[in-house]
């Protein structure tokens, strides 16, 4: 969600965490601040509304200091303005001697936020992370060494953090903590670096540790040491990015998105890479860490997630049913958590999350654990906290997704999907040739998608015509109802218009009631065994006069009579046709947000990676 950035050396901090903080602006923000100490002086500089405007102050107002912490807020307790901005400062009568940046949230900030005024504390802000910084203050005033005063206020504190810090009276040293938030130490020479994404510091280190629950880091330009808040110093365990950092650039390209959207070609090849096993019909993942004996085992899947990797998950569902007939249940790792759902021992879980940071999804993951049951991750970001603490699972390798609506990710998931109910199938009864063919129309995706890609223009008239409207239904059959929520849910979240995906026979039992000229319906309909019926549906929106664009397969020439417009993908097995059909409703969502004039890489309320509840 938020972005934390942390630096520590000999060079000008403000001109690296402020580098930082624009390598993470995908992650959905509302203001950004740094702080730095400057002879022995805590020199706040923030202020709402995008990283620029930060530049701009310093500016205006420079620091020259050699370490530092920065932030971009997305707002939780209190409005986006200047005053709620981080970072925040503690301290009695005005006198600033810690200053804090804070990712999560504080549950108990109102009965700690009482308590401290009771001692003379004053609050400027609305925000639980201010009750921190006082804290901190009220401990080290009783003459603690910065770690241990820090060691004090984290069990005061209720709910997640990912926290930094910087004191007055400690030049060069910054402190961080995680719970539930993710930060990671980058290891330079004579220079630290603290991030909550790695993303933040690759263009000045690869070497990197990342903080587990639990853990508080002390850095200086020199060293740092980590602590467990109960087991103490504790050794690091350093790894290596294995990514560029141009990986994150533009590359050319107008928005992230957009580049994400082309990239998909090489994210299909590169989830299936080394993963199809000719010889024997079928798949391997090795990640799962399960023997086939345990595989077959198995008489129940379910599958945790949120947003897209939900969506992604009701692909696999259908897949693993059809393929490897086990019952697969979708759940909304939200609720999981509380719902109590009845799971036997030979239930298997998987969790879902492009990140591997996402909060509800991660509290579904350590729910299914302490129920017992082997719970699994697909995860595209190496060493995030679900591939840390699952029982094994299957990385994307999609590479960085920068865009905060996510598109390559769902690709390289349902690839993964695709593979996993492939795997699945050949354990219980799919056959050599089922299984062969499932294989080639993986192998021949990468190059269809790349002539789905070519229908740009055609969907760029398309968009004129959606991007008028103020609501506008996704409709899909069996396979392709999650890709109609997939491509309703895009539209929401970049060009704001308010989209809903249904199954497509649904739509007779209550949403027909939304049918005029004025509301488009979108249709996924490549050819299938459920094609004519689609068509029939299609007619039933034209008898009330409501516009239709639909997703089909070139030459489908009843199709393109009963549309207003075609969106072409080439012909595909329906097995394989989700990793198709997304790609022209992902183009369409960004060419509605481009002709709205909408910040397409940040859109407004939106995070890259949801670390609240």
């Amino acid at each position: 969600m938020c972005g934390i950035v942390g630096y520590t050396g000999s060079k000008d901090a403000d001109s690296i965490l402020v580098a930082g903080l624009r390598r993470l602006e995908y992650r959905g923000y509302d203001s950004a601040g740094l702080a730095a100490v400057q002879d022995g002086v805590i020199e706040v500089r923030k202020q709402a509304g995008r990283v620029q405007v930060l530049e701009d102050l310093l500016r205006q107002q420079p620091i020259r200091a050699a370490n530092g912490v920065s932030h971009t807020r997305w707002a939780t307790h209190g409005p986006a303005n200047d005053v709620n901005a981080h970072p925040h400062v503690g301290g009695r009568a005005g006198k600033r001697s810690v200053a804090v940046v804070h990712n999560g949230v504080v549950e108990n900030h109102a009965a700690l936020r009482r308590e401290l005024e009771a001692e003379g504390f004053v609050f400027r802000s609305q925000t639980d992370t201010e009750v921190v910084a006082h804290l901190m203050a009220r401990e080290l005033e009783r003459g603690d060494a910065p770690m241990d005063a820090l060691l004090r206020v984290l069990p005061r504190l209720e709910g997640t953090y990912g926290l930094a810090m910087v004191m007055a009276d400690r030049p060069g040293e910054l402190l961080g903590a995680r719970l539930g938030s993710p930060l990671v130490v980058g290891v330079g020479e004579g220079e630290h670096f603290l991030a909550s994404d790695p993303v933040a510091i690759a263009q000045h280190t690869a070497n990197v540790a990342f903080l587990q629950d639990g853990e508080v880091v002390r850095l200086t330009p020199r060293d740092f040491e980590i602590h467990h808040r109960e087991r103490g110093l504790i050794t690091p365990r350093i790894d290596r990015i294995d990514w560029k950092p141009d990986a994150v650039e533009l590359g050319g390209h107008a928005h992230y998105m957009l580049k994400e959207i082309r990239e998909q070609p090489d994210t299909v090849l590169n989830a299936c890479r080394g993963r199809l096993v000719r010889a024997e019909g079928s798949s391997r993942l090795g990640g799962l860490n399960m023997t086939a004996q345990q595989l077959r085992r198995v008489r129940r899947v379910v599958f945790a997630a949120c947003g897209t990797s939900w969506h992604a998950a009701l692909v696999g569902e259908y897949l693993i049913e059809r393929l490897a007939h086990l019952p697969v249940e979708v759940e909304y790792a939200s609720e999981f958590r509380y719902r109590n759902a009845p799971l036997d021992d030979r239930t298997l879980v998987f969790v879902l999350s492009q990140s591997g940071e996402t909060a509800d999804t991660l509290g579904a993951l350590r729910e299914a654990r302490r129920l017992g049951h082997r719970t699994l991750g697909i995860v595209n970001t190496v060493s995030s906290t679900i591939a840390r603490e699952s029982d094994g699972g299957v990385y994307l390798h999609a590479g960085p997704e920068v865009g905060v609506a996510s598109t390559k990710a769902f690709s390289a998931q349902v690839a993964v999907l695709t593979l996993l109910a492939l795997h699945l199938g050949r354990l219980r009864g799919l056959s050599f040739a089922g299984g062969t063919a499932i294989l080639e129309a993986l192998e021949a995706v990468p190059s269809l998608i790349g002539e789905a890609l070519k229908s740009e223009p055609e969907i760029e008239r398309a968009a004129e015509r959606i991007a008028q409207a103020q609501s506008v239904l996704y409709l899909g059959r069996d396979i392709h109802y999650p890709v109609a929520l997939e491509g309703a849910l895009k539209l929401k979240e970049i060009s704001y218009i308010h989209a809903e995906g249904y199954p497509t026979a649904e739509m007779k039992h209550g949403p027909i009631a939304l049918i005029d000229p004025q509301t488009p319906s979108v249709f996924v309909a490549p050819r299938g065994p459920l094609h004519a019926k689609t068509l029939s549906n299609i007619e039933e929106v034209r008898a009330r006069r409501g516009p239709v664009v639909s997703v089909g397969v070139a030459g489908d020439e009843e199709l393109a009579r009963l549309s207003d417009a075609v969106l072409t993908i080439p012909d595909a097995p329906e097995v394989v046709q989700p990793l198709l059909t997304v790609v022209p409703l992902q183009l369409l969502a960004y060419h509605v947000a481009r002709i709205k004039g909408c910040d397409i890489d940040k859109p407004r309320n939106l995070a890259k990676s949801v670390t609240v509840e």
